[in-house]
């Protein structure tokens, strides 16, 4: 294994060992709440990643994510169903209609599928409003059920849901992370490169983003189903669009062409509008400046500092040691 990937694995393990350590010595729920909010942006933005992997740039997800939501809070309070399969339904469900809708969707290409991605979160957010006798319409749903217990752990407090979503996110992480490394994410990669190319050599691009699409509504409807039974109410509009777009300037200023990228772009952009409270009101202005700063000044994301910052160090003992010579 080369040095580069033991220090990558190394760097992994920390980072888990530290938010271990932190459920089990944090008690304040306000900072656990950050840190579950972080873990969930952290999945979103990097299935989004899976999609745009492909050569899609979608603006879906918040319409998935109330799809996965409204779908797991239905099951388990009309229908009764146990909050797990719910959950697990609802995820299923989310990716099911990303393979529906992928078909026609995937047909699109560029800024054309990203226009219609909009119009399906629109469309989502207008019918879970107006379905009144299911969904409560435009007040909601409220007393979702908490998660059922299992191994004696009962999900009441802010820790019993940091540490589930904790393996929820490790879980997806390490699942889209092999399917990316697979030769699956190698023909996704193809793709975004050469659409045309990869088309000509027999692959079927269409098949591939749709499942790209499919994957990446999966894990937006599992978010969804767990946010539902973690706050216990739901509002229609809270992925909306601007939520959407929130998500896609994690993954773009963390680094879209690294793995890492939106971990680290989600984990920074929740963690700054609590740092900065007295700027909360023009957050969305500070983060279009931030996304406009990436795009001319480090196109390849916040992932890629360390890299420039060692360049910068070299060239300038380079030009120091030239000087003193």
């Amino acid at each position: 294994m080369s040095s580069r990937k033991l220090a990558g694995l190394g760097t992994t393990i920390l980072l888990v060992v530290a938010l271990v350590l932190v459920g089990l010595f944090v008690k304040g729920p306000y900072i656990l709440h950050v840190f579950i909010l972080i873990m969930m942006r952290v999945m979103l933005a990097s299935s989004l990643r899976l999609i745009n992997l492909s050569g899609q740039l979608s603006l879906a997800h918040g319409g998935l994510v109330t799809l996965g939501a409204y779908s797991s809070a239905l099951l388990a309070m009309k229908l009764g169903l146990s909050t797990w399969p719910a959950m697990l339904a609802a995820a299923v469900f989310a990716g099911l209609v990303s393979f529906l809708i992928g078909f026609p969707f995937s047909r699109l290409k560029g800024i054309y599928f990203t226009m219609v991605s909009i119009f399906f979160v629109q469309i989502i957010v207008l019918t879970v409003q107006q379905w009144r006798g299911l969904t409560g319409g435009a007040s909601g749903l409220y007393n979702i059920p908490r998660p059922d217990g299992f191994w004696g752990v009962e999900f009441k407090s802010k820790t019993s849901f940091f540490f589930l979503m904790l393996g929820l996110m490790l879980v997806s992480l390490l699942i889209m992370w092999a399917i990316e490394r697979s030769r699956v994410g190698m023909t996704f990669r193809g793709i975004q490169q050469a659409d045309s190319l990869a088309e000509s050599v027999g692959i079927n691009t269409t098949g591939f983003k749709v499942l790209a699409f499919s994957i990446g509504g999966f894990f937006a409807g599992l978010v969804g189903g767990f946010y539902a039974h973690y706050v216990s109410a739901l509002d229609p509009t809270a992925f909306g669009f601007l939520f959407t777009i929130y998500i896609l300037i994690y993954m773009i200023v963390g680094g879209a062409g690294s793995f890492a990228g939106p971990i680290i772009g989600a984990a920074l952009l929740t963690v700054l509008p609590e740092v900065a409270r007295p700027l909360e009101s023009y957050m969305p202005f500070v983060y279009a400046a931030i996304l406009m700063l990436i795009i001319f000044l480090m196109p390849e994301g916040l992932v890629g500092l360390p890299r420039r910052l060692s360049r910068l160090f070299r060239k300038t003992a380079k030009e120091q040691t030239d000087v003193a010579g």
